[in-house]
């Protein structure tokens, strides 16, 4: 038999927790949560990460791994704080030296769990004393002003269109899976979608691109995890914002994909100058279909004209 865990709870955390409160209101009540005071935030947030549907579960984790250090360091600093709530803090944020110190320094934190945050502050230590001059992964923008390929640098696809079959599967928008994480994803604060853009799964890419807000989205193209045929499933599309496509441009082992370069050809939100240069380095054949086209701009058209032009003398 599971253990009965017994809380204090105020009434407007209860309003969402209590037995027979629906699926929606769970959800809205983690959509509110931000607006709530931090010891009633937390207790909210720990009691529906215990909830028996999918949904609020995962909602509810997004929630408690994204917050704030200042929400984080107010309830572990109360003396009414929980100890299984504490722990479950320890296992979240065990790699942020504030709030490790600030739950050493808990009366109510079970000793199993200061024991293993001291043993790992300890053996964390040296690595703290050098981290400042460690430069983290991806702090560096790719440079934008970096030479693009020249033609026959890449040869292009022997069938357009073709990509690894892992790259080029499409997200079945009817799983039950993704419409948990869409739903989930209606809830979240923009920090955690920010959070989940960088760090999500093929799904949760899928559908934070689509977000309407350039932080979120653009968040979506730095994930390290994301693909080259995502990047061209992206473009073909049609990109939400002008950030999305300016990070596309700045990678260069993006530009060096061919299949991408033609993409951003036909994307009518890349900057003029760099579709002119990607144009450059297509093939005869795509030039000249180019040259006919009139689903791009007709500086592009004039130009493969030109090009196609030049060739044949």
């Amino acid at each position: 038999m599971a253990e009965v865990v017994r809380f204090k709870i105020s009434s407007i955390v209860a309003a969402f927790v209590r037995p027979g409160v629906p699926l929606e209101k769970k959800l809205a009540g983690i959509q509110a949560a931000p607006r709530l005071e931090p010891f009633e935030r937390l207790t909210l947030l720990f009691c529906l990460l215990k909830d028996g549907e999918s949904a609020v579960k995962e909602a509810a984790t997004a929630a408690f791994s994204s917050l704030p250090a200042d929400v984080v360091l107010a309830y572990v600093q109360s003396p009414e704080a929980h100890p299984l709530l504490l722990d479950r803090l320890a296992r979240v944020y065990h790699s942020q030296p504030a709030i490790v110190g600030a739950l050493l320094g808990s009366e109510q934190l079970p000793p199993q769990v200061r024991e293993l945050l001291q043993r790992q502050a300890q053996a964390a230590a040296p690595l703290i004393e050098v981290a400042p001059q460690a430069k983290p992964a991806g702090e560096s923008a790719p440079d934008e002003t970096a030479d693009e390929p020249a033609p026959g640098d890449m040869d292009p696809p022997s069938e357009a269109g073709d990509l690894p079959d892992e790259e080029s599967a499409e997200i079945n928008e009817e799983d039950e899976q993704y419409l948990s994480k869409f739903k989930i994803a209606m809830v979240m604060g923009i920090g955690e979608k920010i959070k989940m853009a960088l760090t999500g799964d093929k799904e949760w890419r899928s559908i934070l691109i689509k977000d309407s807000n350039k932080l979120v989205s653009g968040s979506v193209i730095k994930n390290p995890r994301i693909t080259d045929g995502e990047i061209l499933t992206i473009l073909k599309v049609g990109v939400q914002n002008d950030e999305i496509v300016r990070l596309i441009c700045a990678n260069k082992e993006w530009i060096k994909n061919y299949l991408i370069r033609k993409a951003l050809v036909m994307c009518p939100k890349t900057p003029l100058p760099n579709a002119l240069r990607y144009l450059a380095t297509l093939t005869e054949k795509d030039i000249a279909g180019f040259a006919k086209s009139k689903n791009i701009s007709s500086v592009l058209s004039t130009q493969a004209k030109r090009i196609t032009l030049s060739k044949k003398r």
